[in-house]
């Protein structure tokens, strides 16, 4: 139930921001007597698009801690000594890094997972899971702290929801041209003509066909985006602390995938190990194979 009002919430605002903006820019319909404006109909769906994905990013920390059940820790009176150490080891990772200290963060779940998010790299949220805690060493939880501090320090979930929103953008704009075209010349609409049922039901169904292809896109970023954070891990914590910390988390990849589908992109490992296919190009994460050995070919100690 919280997630179907979270998801309600935040399409509402979507709607707000783009009202108000396509209001101030005196954009109108994008149907006239002439068939599609391409100008009004270019800007609808970048304003559409790229809202979406902002304000999925300005609310991103809040639904973190909603959907995970995030608890954050307090900087300046930690319950015991594993916060201590988590806060410690996050200011000196983030001090290295260049960015403002995120927020701190433990969220319950058995799996082995870490996450960042935020609306800016010296706004963020970075938690670990209670899995995680209690079987990865020291240096292994060093390594997947700093792979997140990584993600934050590259700006990941900025350039993520800027690719995002150009990728719905394009899907929306094309969608509605063919669906234009699909209407007038099969089902016969005419000029002057407003669109009528059969429109809005191709427009949808290209919606979903485009949307589904255009992910490979937004996917192959996010893939891309692992193995620099893990550079990142890497050089803050030693390129064999990240490697054990990913071979740990390719060990229980056999275990149920506890995390929200919200916030798989920015977990540290997408669940289940996966090879090389087809399938993959839609997976937000590299196989832990292809990781490791993108790491054992960096010129690190």
């Amino acid at each position: 139930m919280m997630r179907i009002g979270l998801f309600l919430l935040t399409n509402l605002a979507v709607l707000v921001v783009a009202g108000l903006i396509l209001s101030l820019l005196g954009v109108g319909s994008y149907h006239g007597a002439g068939g599609l404006n391409l100008g009004n109909l270019l800007v609808f769906c970048l304003v559409f698009g790229m809202a979406g994905s902002f304000v999925s990013l300005f609310l991103s920390k809040w639904m973190a801690l909603k959907t995970t059940g995030t608890e954050l820790i307090d900087p300046n009176a930690p319950r015991n000594q594993a916060e201590s150490w988590l806060l410690q080891e996050v200011a000196q990772l983030s001090q290295r890094a260049g960015i403002k200290m995120p927020d701190v963060g433990i969220f319950p779940s058995y799996q082995s997972n870490a996450f960042a998010t935020g609306w800016n790299k010296n706004n963020a949220l970075v938690s670990v899971s209670t899995g995680l805690l209690e079987r990865m060493n020291q240096d292994e939880l060093r390594a997947v702290l700093a792979h997140e501090i990584g993600h934050v320090a590259n700006g990941d979930m900025v350039t993520l929801s800027l690719i995002q929103g150009v990728v719905n953008a394009f899907v929306m704009f094309f969608a509605r041209i063919a669906g234009d075209f699909i209407d007038r010349n099969i089902f016969g609409r005419q000029d002057g003509e407003a669109p009528g049922i059969a429109y809005f039901a191709i427009t949808m169904v290209l919606d979903i066909v485009f949307g589904i292809l255009a992910s490979a896109i937004v996917l192959w970023f996010s893939r891309h985006r692992e193995y620099r954070a893990d550079e990142a891990g890497a050089q803050l914590a030693g390129k064999e602390a990240m490697i054990s910390a990913l071979l740990r988390l390719q060990a229980e990849s056999e275990m149920p995938d506890q995390m929200p589908k919200e916030m798989k992109a920015f977990a540290i490992a997408e669940g289940k190990e996966q090879g090389f296919s087809l399938a993959a190009l839609f997976h937000t994460h590299p196989s832990i194979e292809q990781r490791v050995a993108a790491l054992r070919q960096l010129n690190l100690p």
